[in-house]
């Protein structure tokens, strides 16, 4: 487990379902067998040291006759299976009413599709197991909540270009992958915007990053590193990100050049 508040919530739901199984008079096996999952697994989950799917709260609820309370704990269950960086940058993105975001190599989080996010960490150095995997894509798929949230904050997004031709995952999934961002960008509160590789004016060549205006009013920087990324609350650090995002999206292609230049980029696919 990759921090304690996470541990926590998975410890005290283990308690809860040992508590629902002693008082049914069932064996961990026993609950096991009922509900599809081995001894070993309600072990596990009960020591806080497996994180039980959603499929195993509901029939575990529904064996033990929790009354829906063990069901109640999937949403929590749910976000601890994320990082802890994930579920930072979830709060930030929730708390936001305009992001700007920068992105070099690779199709920007938000804008990425399971099977395009799913190859990137398959991809990844040391290698992930295929649970964390899934848990990392989850968490990342969980973040495009931010598009469907009312009041619509303002999203907008730098693309270099580059990113837009690596097939990552094979052509199939590139090619899904653009005809999804052509669908964000027809989004009224969502300006994308292509950085073409052949621009000789670049304000910022140092990496990706991102800005946020929080509903409080205040602003937040976010820059992504190799090993750490960090979240940047100096004002004048902040100031100066502001001024090379504005800089960068007035030296990339307008949204609706973009457009035409990810269809030209997907004709050219097929």
């Amino acid at each position: 487990m990759e921090d304690e508040e996470a541990a926590a919530v998975l410890r005290t739901v283990g308690r809860q379902i040992k508590m629902w199984r002693e008082a049914a008079g069932l064996t961990q096996a026993e609950l096991g067998t009922r509900i599809g999952y081995g001894g070993e697994m309600v072990s596990s989950v009960e020591r806080g040291r497996r994180t039980p799917k959603p499929d195993f709260l509901d029939k575990a609820d529904e064996v033990l006759g929790a009354g829906e309370k063990l069901r109640a704990m999937k949403e929590d269950v749910e976000k601890a299976r994320y990082p802890k960086k994930v579920r930072d940058l979830a709060k930030l993105e929730d708390e936001a009413v305009e992001l700007g975001a920068y992105s070099t190599l690779q199709i920007h989080g938000l804008l990425q599709t399971p099977e395009y996010a799913q190859a990137l960490y398959a991809m990844r150095w040391p290698s992930f197991t295929e649970d964390e995997i899934d848990r990392h894509v989850a968490a990342r798929m969980a973040r495009k909540a931010v598009f469907e949230r009312v009041p619509r904050p303002h999203l907008s997004f730098v693309q270099e270009e580059v990113a837009l031709r690596r097939p990552v995952g094979g052509r199939m999934v590139q090619r899904q992958q653009l005809e999804h961002l052509l669908e964000i960008a027809e989004l009224r509160h969502v300006e994308l915007q292509v950085m073409p590789t052949d621009r000789a004016d670049h304000a910022d060549q140092s990496g990706a990053f991102r800005v946020l205006k929080l509903q409080d009013g205040k602003a937040l920087g976010y820059t992504v590193a190799q090993l750490h990324d960090r979240v940047i609350s100096d004002p004048r650090e902040v100031q100066i990100l502001e001024m090379r995002y504005g800089m960068i999206r007035a030296q990339a292609l307008s949204p609706r050049e973009s457009r035409a230049f990810i269809e030209k980029v997907l004709g050219e696919e097929t």
